[in-house]
């Protein structure tokens, strides 16, 4: 089986249309849940997002509040992957190796570890950061972009 583990700049683009919305919303309605992994830190920075853009007004209020039940959701229906000493101490290691910010770090790490627990091959970091596909691919992760 294979797993894909869902970054948050990949995850946002289910609760707001953008470039890569229509192909990501594919590819999760072809999946079962327990294919789809993500951080605990992914809700917090996609809630995060959505406020901000609802502040700058891109999303007006009643929608952002619709994103945001959606996220909960769907966040819900998914395997999450828990911030722990093993992805923390992971997260540093991948710092040394590349330079990620810590959040990127923590999201890398987390699947990393992830793909450790499910002893699984077959493991694809979804994600819409170059920098951050550039590490993933470093530690021999597949990965895939939503946006081409």
């Amino acid at each position: 089986m294979t797993y894909y583990f869902l970054e948050s700049s990949a995850l946002a683009k289910l609760f707001v249309r953008e470039r890569g919305t229509a192909s990501l919303i594919r590819l999760i309605e072809s999946l079962d849940d327990r294919q789809v992994i993500l951080s605990t830190l992914a809700h917090v920075e996609v809630y995060s997002a959505l406020r901000r853009r609802e502040r700058a007004g891109e999303i007006k209020p009643a929608d952002a509040q619709l994103a945001l039940q959606s996220l909960a959701i769907e966040c819900a229906r998914m395997t999450e992957q828990t911030l722990n000493t093993a992805v923390v101490a992971a997260a540093c290691q991948l710092m040394d190796r590349h330079a990620l910010r810590a959040l990127d770090a923590l999201q890398l790490a987390s699947c990393l570890v992830a793909r450790s627990v499910a002893r699984a091959t077959d493991f694809v970091f979804v994600c819409a950061d170059h920098i951050l596909l550039a590490a993933a691919q470093a530690e021999a992760l597949q990965t895939l972009n939503p946006e081409t």
